[in-house]
């Protein structure tokens, strides 16, 4: 068992990491893990080697710890001073992809999207080719049903694996979820490890000339050489975030180092000293500004996690 110990009254986990083949952290900085570069440390940081070294964690973990799931960072943002508890990067582990059928595929959380969308290109599975331009995991897009061009990833989902807190493994049917635009709810205290995927077949050149297209455009109008956590706000009903935010003259606004781009507006991007103060300043400044300008109430598609300093009772 792992053992507790208290430091400065507050129970910390022990660095006794038994059983465990993962890389164990503490005082993580958390900017080197996400997309905009900011980010107080994690208390507690894990890697894991695969499902079942994630699984002997959750097992051991004690019930009150906090968790944190983070992929690549990129629909992420950590108040500046950091986040309480553990926080588990599966970005570079559960990596695992395999055509498991004519049209199936099974695909581990932690694979970027741009690299499923290219191996199902590669074998003439298509459908999937929106996803080249999403950054992130097929963790985190199924966690919010990431989608582009058209397409969302649950559009393609027979079943997914998960892991719950106490360690168990779970074979989940798409119907036990209800998706919807960037929204996906499903049973409680449960993690994806991975998805069984139900393509279509097609050429598999037509596919990746898709793939090519897409990503040209995306770099002709998306700051794609800046730090930023790709699209903040969702789009509304009938309407794109980025031309209500244009339309408000909020590109080029900044708060510290924080920037709405200059080349596509519902981007935030860091010019290379903002906080995360910053960017949250930002994100609130746009859409009070969209609210009173528009009457439309934006919602953004980053999650916000962590403590900020004032939290932490640190003065800035």
């Amino acid at each position: 068992m792992r053992r507790q110990t208290v430091v400065d009254g507050r129970h910390v986990l022990s660095q006794h990491m038994s059983g465990l083949r993962g890389e164990w952290r503490s005082g993580e900085p958390m900017s080197r893990h996400t997309s905009w570069r900011v980010g107080g440390p994690a208390e507690h940081f894990y890697l894991p080697v695969d499902a079942d070294d994630l699984a002997m964690l959750l097992l051991r973990l004690p019930a009150e710890e906090p968790l944190t799931w983070i992929g690549l960072g990129s629909n992420l943002l950590v108040r500046d001073g950091g986040i309480r508890g553990t926080v588990i990067c599966t970005a570079g582990m559960l990596g695992g992809m395999e055509r498991t059928g004519e049209r199936q595929v099974r695909v581990e959380a932690g694979v970027p999207c741009a690299k499923l969308a290219r191996f199902c290109a590669r074998a003439g599975l298509c459908g999937t080719e929106f996803l080249a331009g999403i950054p992130g995991t097929v963790g985190g897009a199924l966690a919010m049903n990431a989608g582009a061009n058209g397409g969302e990833i649950w559009n393609f989902v027979q079943a997914v694996e998960t892991l719950d807190r106490g360690g168990q493994r779970h074979l989940r049917q798409a119907r036990e979820y209800q998706v919807g635009y960037r929204l996906v709810r499903g049973p409680g205290h449960e993690w994806f490890i991975a998805a069984r995927l139900q393509l279509a077949t097609g050429s598999s050149e037509q596919a990746q000339q898709l793939i090519k297209d897409m990503l040209a455009r995306r770099t002709a109008s998306q700051p794609t050489g800046q730090s930023s956590c790709g699209s903040v706000f969702r789009n509304p009903p009938g309407d794109y975030a980025g031309r209500l935010i244009e339309a408000c003259g909020l590109k080029g606004t900044c708060i510290g180092g924080a920037c709405v781009s200059e080349k596509h507006a519902n981007f935030i991007v860091n010019t290379g000293s903002a906080t995360a103060a910053d960017i949250e300043n930002l994100i609130q400044q746009v859409m009070q500004t969209v609210m009173e300008q528009q009457q439309v109430r934006l919602i953004p598609e980053v999650h916000i996690v962590g403590d900020s300093l004032s939290d932490k009772g640190v003065q800035r």
